[in-house]
C-alpha cells in the first residue's frame, strides 16, 4: 500500500463487526484480555497508528493483512501493545509496601532466606518494580546478611522499553518519600527538563523481560519469595484468572507472599494460599 493510499484514508473509516470479532478473539486467545464490543471505539483509536505505520489505508486492509497474509507474525507484539492498559504509580496501593516492609520481608529473612527473590509480574513502565527495589534495598541495608533481586515482566514491549530507561516525569515520583528520593532518584541537570531517573545502582537490581501470563509455564528460575500481580486479573475472565493464579502459585516458595490489586479477589479459586492481609496471601 502506498503512502498516497494512506493519505486517502477516510476519517470515518470503522472496524467492521466481522473484523472486530476476529481481532477480539485473537487478542483474548493470545493475552487473555477481554475485548467486549464496548471497546470498539477505543480499539479503533489505538489502531490508527498501526495503520499509518504499516501503510494500510483502511481497517479492512489492515485486518486482511493480519489474518490472510501472515501479518500477525510481525504485528502481534504491536497489536498487543495498543490494547494493554498501563496505569501505574510509585507506591501505588501503599499499604502493600507497608506490609512488605514490616511483615513479609522480616518473616522471609527470619526463615533463613538470604537472597530474597521478588517478581513484579505485570510491571508496566517500571514504577512497581522500582518501588519494590527501594523497599528491598532499605531492608537489605538493615540486615547485613540479606540480599535481593527483582524480576520485572510485562507483555508490552513499549512499557518495558520505558521501564528499562527508568526515566519519569518529575510529578510521577511525588509519592516516593523524600528520604528515598534522595537515595534512589536522580534529578535532571537541566532545570527546565522536569524529569528524574532511577539511580544506576537501583536499576541494576531489577531485571526486565517480556512474558505472557497466558503461557503454560513461567520461566523464572528458582521459586520466588514475593510475587506482585496487581490490577491485571481484572482484565481476565474467571477461567483465565484461575490458570494465571495457579501458575503463579507454582512459582511461589512455601511461606512466600502474593499481592494482588485491591479491587481483585481470589475467592472461589482452589489455591495453596491463605489470606494474611487485605489482598495479601501466603503460600501454604
Amino acid at each position: 500500500m502506498s503512502m498516497a493510499a494512506v493519505e486517502t484514508q477516510l476519517p470515518g473509516d470503522r472496524i467492521s463487526k466481522r473484523n472486530f470479532d476476529k481481532l477480539a478473539r485473537f487478542i483474548y486467545d493470545y493475552s487473555g484480555i477481554k475485548m467486549p464490543s464496548t471497546k470498539l471505539t477505543m480499539l479503533e483509536g489505538r489502531l490508527r497508528r498501526r495503520l499509518r505505520a504499516t501503510n494500510h489505508a483502511t481497517f479492512d486492509d489492515y485486518c486482511d493483512f493480519l489474518f490472510n497474509h501472515d501479518g500477525l507474525d510481525q504485528e502481534t507484539v504491536y497489536l498487543i501493545d495498543v490494547v494493554t492498559t498501563n496505569k501505574t504509580d510509585f507506591f501505588r496501593e501503599a499499604k502493600h509496601f507497608d506490609y512488605l516492609q514490616t511483615v513479609a520481608l522480616p518473616t522471609i529473612a527470619n526463615s533463613g532466606v538470604r537472597t530474597i527473590r521478588t517478581w513484579s509480574s505485570a510491571c508496566s513502565t517500571g514504577a512497581e518494580p522500582y518501588t519494590m527495589a527501594m523497599v528491598l534495598a532499605e531492608f537489605a541495608e538493615s540486615r547485613n546478611n540479606v540480599s535481593y533481586s527483582v524480576l520485572a515482566t510485562d507483555l508490552s514491549t513499549d512499557v518495558l522499553q520505558t521501564a528499562r530507561r527508568g526515566i519519569y516525569p518529575e510529578d510521577l515520583i511525588a509519592p516516593v518519600p523524600r528520604d528515598l528520593q534522595r537515595k534512589y532518584v536522580l534529578t535532571a541537570k537541566q532545570p527546565g527538563r522536569r524529569e528524574v531517573r532511577i539511580t544506576p545502582k537501583l536499576r541494576s537490581k531489577v531485571g526486565f523481560a517480556r512474558m505472557n501470563l497466558m503461557d503454560e509455564k513461567y520461566p523464572i528460575g528458582e521459586l520466588m519469595n514475593v510475587i506482585f500481580c496487581r490490577n491485571v486479573l481484572i482484565y481476565f475472565d474467571k477461567q483465565t484468572q484461575a490458570g494465571v493464579l495457579n501458575r503463579l502459585c507454582a512459582c511461589l516458595a512455601t511461606g512466600g507472599y502474593m499481592f494482588i490489586g485491591h479491587s481483585e479477589s481470589i475467592t472461589g479459586f482452589d489455591l495453596s494460599l491463605k489470606q494474611v492481609s487485605n489482598t495479601v496471601f501466603q503460600r501454604i
